[in-house]
């Protein structure tokens, strides 16, 4: 992983993407059953967040993936909220994590160091989370976990799995949410994509197979047509509770005990352990066991048994204190790399991928393998034809860890420098291993992608023009390009499905009036690398019309060239003198070399060029207006801190500049005043620490109206 960034611009600026990315994933993974990442690689995204937020707490976004469970559900089926939200599990890869959960128990109820904990451990199915709700010991309800909060209606699907009972005995409670994991077994997932191509062979269609058991699951239990779900082989495992009017027992085991008395499978694995040692060797046990086991597992699970304990130790963002996964490491196994293809990402990323002579790891038919990047090429020496080694633990697509052919006299491979979609030019930035397609605009690869952040909120934030109608929109080849969006006409809707003049009105309506943005959104939405909110506000204020950035770009682009061109065959180290430079030049003190290096890559790009051109035959971006009023704040450096009740901290950010005050985001000796909000904490101490005024948000509001 790269550095932690140095300012907090760019630190904003990658929590951005980062927060993008990870909910890609996620709606892809919990919602499309069709990841397109390893779990490895979702967790790598998942650690650099949270080592940002760390670094940069006061950044930390509303729409963090540290504070989102799953994803949204969409689709067919009904959205549901649940009764008790059903949270995820914060994971540990190595004995030294566990020990340490096990110490952050003591330490958090202020247990000494030689006093027992007494944790449950079970085998963690590689499943669809459901939740299913009995009243008066009826089955009511069934919901999948959705984003922790809202699931989908999955109830009468749900029916149909033999494992799930209808009603309760007469000793359970009056409400109890029964919740485990859908999943098929892998004889049951073998003998269904058979069935399935052997349909498809009957009908002269292509086969539709699923990829691992845990996508099959969880496809056949979000069917539309229960009868579906009811043809798959579906099976069901109980794990824990949601809401219930009364628990029937005082720790973990006794109430997976009474779970289990009503019928209800549990996996077998499960059981009370004493110690964390204890913990371990179980874990060993069942890891020995997985290959034997009749469903997937990628590691085991362990909880405090005391249920009062779990009560005292609570939740932390979306996880319980109370629980942690202690993930399996990777099985391997060899085979041969038959060729190297590079696939375009959503946001341009290169990535490569091996073509593998098929081999079976962990139960799995593997074709693909992940190479993740040319520095990774470089490492393995790996070209087609070599022996190889590659791992899957509970991956989508494995990852080559070896290469046991690499003394064999056989030509290099070299990873291309252009963009195998669109030919642009493929860029990387100093210090990055990722190559990147610079053809933002007009690359078919990342175009649903650009098109919908171009619509978003927080860009253009065009009302009605969704993902949905954006995929269907280009899937019907009636735009490709951000400017195709502001050619659309009633017509082309009508002539649509589900399209009524109102509704073709309307979409019409709220794209003609996003024809003149504010300059700072129309820079945010061209979804250049590095180029967040917060900096497009800052790159807008500084040149303030569209011709004035436009000409600085220019002159950053002969310079960058001219550069470049007297240092010959460049490497990071030139790239990032290189950088250095056009930050100068983007004169911006917000923004870092590796933004101006990105923001004048992208323009470079002589087809994003033209796309922005393009673009602007459609529309013309706002200048931008300084409208200062005096006030006492005028000249002076502000800080807010703490939560803000009656407004968002962009509006009070906003206010406080057009005071004419310079708004930071730490307090300093340079500080000159301080907003504190409900929660705050260091900040405030340290400004009274130093002397500096501060205000609650009411004497804010003063302040704001006093200036008129």
């Amino acid at each position: 992983m790269t550095s932690i960034p140095r300012t907090e611009a760019e630190a904003a600026a990658e929590l951005e993407t980062l927060a993008a990315q990870i909910a890609h994933h996620n709606r892809l993974y919990h919602t499309s059953d069709a990841p397109e990442i390893s779990d490895a690689e979702y967790d790598t995204l998942a650690r650099r967040n949270n080592e940002i937020e760390a670094a940069f707490p006061h950044l930390i976004r509303a729409d963090s993936p540290s504070r989102q469970v799953g994803a949204a559900p969409a689709g067919h089926l009904a959205k549901v909220a649940h009764a008790k939200a059903m949270t995820s599990l914060d994971n540990a890869f190595s004995d030294e994590e566990v020990e340490e959960f096990v110490a952050r128990v003591r330490r958090f109820l202020r247990l000494a160091d030689d006093s027992p904990v007494v944790l449950t451990a079970e085998p963690k199915i590689d499943g669809l989370s459901c939740s299913l709700r009995y009243e008066k010991r009826r089955l009511v309800q069934a919901l999948t976990r959705g984003d922790g909060t809202t699931g989908e209606d999955v109830t009468a699907n749900a029916r149909t799995i033999t494992d799930i009972p209808q009603t309760l005995p007469a000793e359970a409670p009056d409400v109890f949410e029964v919740r485990g994991e859908v999943y098929m077994a892998k004889a049951d997932f073998t003998a269904l994509n058979q069935r399935l191509a052997d349909e498809a062979a009957e009908t002269g269609k292509e086969a539709r197979q699923f990829a691992n058991p845990r996508n099959a699951a969880a496809g056949s239990l979000r069917q539309k047509d229960a009868s579906v779900t009811a043809s798959r082989p579906l099976r069901f495992l109980a794990h824990g509770w949601g809401e219930t009017s009364a628990i029937p027992g005082d720790t973990q085991v006794d109430v997976i005990e009474a779970i289990r008395a009503w019928s209800f499978p549990v996996a077998e694995g499960f059981t009370r352990v004493a110690t964390a040692a204890d913990a371990l060797t179980h874990y060993r046990g069942i890891e020995a066991q997985r290959a034997d086991l009749p469903y997937d597992i990628d590691g085991v699970v362990y909880k405090v048994d005391r249920l009062d304990w779990q009560e005292r130790l609570g939740f932390v963002a979306r996880a319980p204190r109370w629980a942690i996964a202690h993930k399996f490491p990777a099985e391997r196994a060899q085979t041969t790399l038959n060729d190297i293809d590079i696939q375009v990402g959503r946001t341009g990323k290169l990535t490569p991928v091996a073509k593998l002579e098929p081999v079976t790891v962990g139960g799995v038919v593997v074709r693909n393998a992940t190479l993740h990047n040319a520095d990774e090429i470089a490492r393995l020496g790996v070209r087609p034809g070599d022996r190889v080694v590659l791992q899957r633990a509970g991956d989508v697509i494995p990852q080559i860890v070896d290469n046991l052919t690499r003394g064999e006299p056989r030509g290099e491979w070299h990873f291309p420098t252009h963009c195998p979609e669109c030919g642009s030019e493929a860029v990387r930035e100093p210090g990055e291993v990722d190559w990147r397609c610079s053809g933002g605009l007009v690359c078919p690869a990342q175009a649903i992608e650009r098109l919908r952040h171009f619509a978003s909120r927080h860009a253009l934030d065009i009302e009605g023009l969704g993902i949905t109608n954006i995929e269907n929109f280009y899937a019907d080849k009636l735009i490709a390009r951000p400017a195709d969006i502001f050619r659309l006409t009633p017509e082309q809707l009508l002539a649509r499905e589900r399209w009524a003049e109102v509704s073709a009105r309307n979409l019409i309506a709220a794209i003609d009036a996003k024809r003149q943005p504010p300059l700072d959104r129309f820079l945010f939405a061209l979804g250049i690398r590095h180029i967040g909110e917060v900096t497009a506000r800052d790159l807008a204020r500084r040149w303030t019309s569209w011709a004035a950035f436009r000409a600085m770009v220019q002159a950053g682009i002969e310079t960058r060239d001219s550069m470049l061109q007297a240092i010959g065959e460049s490497d990071d180290k030139h790239l990032a003198r290189t950088a250095k430079e056009l930050a100068a030049i983007v004169d911006t003190k917000q923004v870092g070399p590796e933004v101006a290096l990105a923001l004048i890559d992208f323009f470079a790009e002589e087809r994003n060029d033209a796309a922005v051109a393009d673009l602007l035959t459609e529309i013309t971006p706002a200048d931008v207006i300084h409208e200062t009023r005096a006030s006492e704040v005028s000249g002076k450096t502000v800080v807010f801190t703490g939560a803000l009740e009656t407004m968002s901290r962009d509006e009070a950010k906003a206010q406080a500049e057009s005071l004419g005050a310079k708004v930071s985001g730490s307090v300093s000796a340079k500080t000159d005043l301080v907003v504190a909000g409900p929660g705050a904490g260091s900040k405030a101490r340290k400004a009274a620490e130093l002397g500096i005024r501060v205000v609650d948000e009411a004497g804010w509001r003063g302040i704001v109206h006093a200036a008129g």
